[in-house]
């Protein structure tokens, strides 16, 4: 009984809340000392160039049009790292529109590939972006680590700064310098293989995920409504970048690796990369309110939770069997999306 009544509390103050206060700040909490990229320094196109444009202020900009979408690619691939961008979505009806930044070496590994994944899932005029995140490391994609979120904020409005930090111990997410999601490796009886261990690119990219980014396939992309644009700015590659002159099948072996090495203690130590109780309770904050879709309680496909888990048994009866948020499903049935959160206010504030 004092379960139920503290799921049905908790129901109760994350469906309704509207004046919570998160911290963030994409300038708090170390991120304002990263340097920044150049797009002609640190990237180059990857497809759909006549649909990339750079401006003078060095904002890229992602077009998806009736031919083709467009996307870019970083130079280098690195062992770990920061790696950011500031983001500007496109506005209006986006239903099937998919924006992507992510780390992946899926163009070298094809069967045995990492990946880090930032998506940005396209609505429906009047509707919420929403934000996926993923993790796959040795071609592990059967055994998907994905994460859905409702966006706290209009990412058309402005630009937000999204962030992943990669280490050999754990991948952070970020949104506007506040921590959205931590998946730790673990030692011993952790991911193992699953975790993303071999030198990754950054990548960026606009496409077509009619088939399923929208309510599963139910709304695709209105191509009466081209193009549709979105900007990248701040662009960080704070990481230790492979030997260029190396077989990059060959630099995740150790000696690759050790060259790295006080480069990652380097960043792990930056005051963005430590992860207090303070900043974990700010995290689990966020989740609670943004949280579509969690793979930790998603018993339908993992009866046993995964290693990389932390399992609360008051916050799992908040969710599905099938890892859907209730409070997500109640606002469904409502018709009626939760309203967008105030300001965020400034980690510098609360550490």
């Amino acid at each position: 009984m004092a379960v139920a009544a503290a799921v049905t509390l908790l129901l109760f103050f994350y469906s309704f809340m509207g004046a919570s206060v998160f911290c963030a700040a994409a300038t708090a909490a170390g991120f304002e000392d990263v340097p920044t990229v150049p797009f002609d320094e640190g990237f180059t196109p990857l497809f759909g160039e006549s649909n990339l444009g750079l401006s003078g202020d060095g904002t890229v900009r992602v077009t998806l049009d009736r031919h083709t979408g467009s996307g870019f690619i970083s130079k280098q691939y690195f062992h770990h790292g920061l790696f950011s961008a500031d983001v500007r979505l496109p506005a209006g009806h986006t239903a099937g529109v998919v924006v992507a930044f992510y780390l992946s070496n899926g163009d070298v590994f094809e069967d045995t590939h990492d990946e880090l994944d930032f998506e940005f899932l396209g609505n429906r005029a009047g509707h919420r972006w929403r934000m996926q995140t993923n993790v796959y490391g040795n071609g592990s994609t059967a055994r998907g680590r994905e994460e859905r979120y409702l966006m706290p904020f209009d990412p058309s409005a402005a630009k937000h700064r999204f962030s992943v930090l990669w280490s050999s111990a754990a991948v952070v997410f970020f949104v506007d310098g506040t921590p959205v999601r931590e998946v730790q490796r673990r030692a011993g009886a952790g991911m193992g293989g699953d975790y993303p261990s071999k030198p990754m690119a950054v990548y960026v990219t606009i496409w077509d995920g009619s088939t399923w980014a929208t309510e599963n396939g139910k709304y695709t992309v209105d191509y009466r409504r081209v193009p549709f644009t979105a900007e990248f700015s701040g662009l960080v590659l704070h990481g230790c970048p492979a030997e260029a002159t190396g077989d990059i099948r060959q630099l995740h072996r150790a000696t690759s690796v050790d060259r790295c090495a006080a480069r990652e203690r380097e960043l792990t130590t930056a005051r963005y990369a430590v992860m207090t109780t303070r900043k974990r309770a700010t995290m689990r904050r966020w989740r609670m309110k943004q949280t579509l879709y969690t793979v930790c309680y998603d018993t339908d496909r993992y009866p046993a939770a995964l290693p990389e888990c932390d399992v609360n048994p008051v916050e799992r009866q908040m969710f599905e069997r099938w890892g859907e948020s209730k409070v997500a499903f109640r606002s469904r049935l409502s018709r009626v999306e939760t309203p967008l959160s105030p300001p965020l206010v400034s980690m510098m504030q609360a550490d």
